[in-house]
């Protein structure tokens, strides 16, 4: 199955990578997982100035609308490019607030606000675990924890992790925001976001490392011939190659049936979402997990080492493998889905 993008959204996505392109990106995640966030926020405002964080807040606060396609455009670009910071948690937080409406509490303040790319925000839902990704660099942080949304009263030390841009804590619930069964529905639409877009970054990361992995191949030579043209390396990276194109339909394809579950607006439609996003999210990220351990292998001793860019990108594809579902749980949700009853 294919899902061709129209010709706004390729440019779009080409223009978004022109302008990523120029920015010194690598350092920005060095910096960021130094605890140094002002290159970052520079990245972040180039990102804002493109448009992207409008693509998840409605138009009667200064965004485009809910434009699923155009997000995953955004992010696997964003992937590419190892852009730090709460990026998935700040469109999943304006899918939140919008789910739960409300023009003048949160929604009204944070929204145009995320829009205009004046806010960092970050979101966890507690009840998948402890830790909140960049509290204490976001402008806010909102805790949803069974049925209360609460905003944070602060953050932790920060946690060690597999990938040190990605700083998870521990964060303290603070004032209640809204409570009541809408804040777990509206956090299951936002967890569902959150998982597409993450699957989105990896299928951007893992591209990264294939297109970085081959280049190297080519240029490296053994016995007097380029690594490249031994077979076993062809076969190593025809799979990794493999691998992402079928990823790739499958997160298209999940955002296209979110935009129109969205229109659609019923529990049934966004259920049937979350299955296709769960499968996504296996896909792209077991295949950018199988670039990664690819880039590892063909570099060679050269890909063990933290000052080549590579690792950002290694240590990035093994963080979202499991970021907003890991693949046993995405797994097991298809499985329920495909075993229940008829409905």
């Amino acid at each position: 199955m294919r899902f061709l993008l129209d010709a706004e959204q390729a440019e779009f996505g080409r223009t978004l990578g022109r302008v990523l392109a120029a920015a010194d990106t690598p350092a920005a995640v060095r910096a960021w997982g130094a605890g140094d966030s002002a290159p970052g926020s520079a990245v972040w405002r180039r990102l804002a100035g493109a448009g992207v964080f409008g693509l998840a807040v409605p138009e009667k606060y200064g965004g485009a609308g809910f434009l699923p396609v155009e997000l995953v455009v955004s992010f696997v670009e964003l992937g590419r490019y190892a852009i730090p910071g709460p990026v998935v948690e700040t469109a999943a937080a304006a899918v939140l607030l919008e789910r739960l409406g409300d023009t003048g509490g949160p929604a009204g303040v944070w929204q145009p606000a995320i829009a205009a790319g004046d806010a960092m925000v970050s979101y966890a839902d507690l009840t998948r675990g402890p830790y909140a990704l960049d509290a204490a660099t976001a402008d806010a942080t909102f805790l949803v924890d069974g049925d209360t949304l609460r905003a944070s009263g602060g953050s932790g030390p920060v946690q060690p992790s597999v990938d040190p841009a990605r700083r998870l804590t521990r964060c303290p619930g603070g004032a209640v925001l809204a409570s009541g069964p809408a804040v777990r529905v509206a956090a299951a639409r936002a967890d569902d976001i959150a998982r597409l877009l993450t699957a989105a970054q990896a299928l951007g990361v893992g591209r990264r490392l294939l297109d970085d992995t081959v280049a190297y191949v080519k240029q490296r030579t053994q016995f007097g011939v380029a690594v490249g043209s031994f077979q076993a390396v062809k076969h190593r990276l025809a799979d990794v190659l493999l691998a992402l194109e079928f990823a790739e339909p499958l997160v298209y394809g999940a955002a296209v049936e979110s935009a129109r579950a969205s229109q659609a607006g019923t529990a049934g439609a966004a259920d049937a979402v979350g299955v296709g996003i769960a499968m996504a999210k296996v896909a792209a990220g077991e295949a950018a997990y199988a670039a990664a351990r690819a880039a590892l292998q063909l570099h060679g001793a050269l890909g063990y080492t933290d000052e080549l860019d590579l690792s950002l990108w290694i240590r990035k594809a093994r963080a979202l493998r499991n970021a907003w579902g890991t693949p046993a749980e995405c797994r097991a949700r298809v499985l329920a889905d495909h075993t229940a009853p008829a409905r």
